[in-house]
Formats: C-alpha cells, structure tokens, sequence
C-alpha cells in the first residue's frame, strides 16, 4: 500500500502540469450521422461484436447507462476501442465495441458515423427490427467524446 501511495505521490506533479497520462477534455462533436443495427442486420446476423469491452465477450447490448453503454459500431480508427461516447440524440451512453462498413467508408470521406445496436442480443427481430431501425434513423445529430458520467440518461 506504500508503494501505491509513493507512485501516486510522483505522478501527482505530472498531473497538475497537463502530462499525457492526464484525461482528455469533453468535447462535442457535430453532424454525427447516426444508424441504428441490430440481430437481423448485423454481418453476420446475431448479436457478435468485433472487440471485447466491459466482460460482455464480444455480445453486443447495454442499457444506455455510463456503467452499462449501448454498443455502438463505428469505423476502426475513428474511436479508440471501447472508448465511451454519449449520445444526447437518445440521452444514451454508447460504446465503440463493434465495426460497421458503411461507417468506414464515411470515415474515409471525412464524415463521422455510429451504428447503434438496438433490440435483444438472443431473439432475430427480422424486418420488423430493420422497420424501426429505419424509422429511429434522425438526420445527424452531435456527440459528446469523453463525457462525464453525469449526464441524464432516459
């Protein structure tokens, strides 16, 4: 326990000072486009997610909670993997955990993209899903990278 206490002790001068080990700042970002997927459109169909974040064993899911984010699919590189976003669109945390080709080729034209998951992680809800994927679809929204944990959630 010393020695934790020693280590913190050094690190502290490098804290104060704005060292990379500091936390990046909340930031918001615009004109987000933001898609919905789930079991019945999710390649292949199911509920597997690319990365492994939060003990879930690349199943995707969530509540929309800080402790419990959706899982959101994105383009590799344009999140760190597993890196928390809110979504103010939904009042809905939301996690980088799968990958979604689409968003890719946006990523690469210079446009931000999520893919959030909605609907069970165990039952294929067919076209009925698809339908209200589609209809949940808004024009872009904002984001929030590297939100408190406060936020409202509904």
């Amino acid at each position: 326990m010393a020695f934790i206490f020693q280590v913190a002790l050094l690190l502290q001068p490098l804290l104060a000072i704005g060292s990379p080990l500091t936390e990046r700042a909340c930031s918001t970002i615009g004109g987000v486009t933001h898609t919905f997927y789930g079991y019945p459109d999710n390649d292949p169909p199911g509920p597997a997610t690319a990365y492994n974040c939060g003990g879930r064993n690349f199943i995707a899911g969530g509540s929309g909670t800080y402790s419990n984010p959706l899982t959101f699919a994105s383009a590799p590189g344009e999140f760190s993997t597993c890196e928390v976003i809110y979504v103010p669109y939904l009042k809905k945390y939301a996690r980088f955990e799968d990958s979604c080709a689409q968003c890719t080729t946006d990523w690469r034209n210079g446009k931000y993209h999520i893919d959030l998951w909605t609907g069970s992680s165990t039952v294929n809800g067919g076209q009925n899903q698809i339908n209200c994927e589609n209809a949940l679809t808004p024009n872009a929204q904002s984001i929030v990278r590297q939100p408190p944990s406060t936020l409202p959630v509904d």
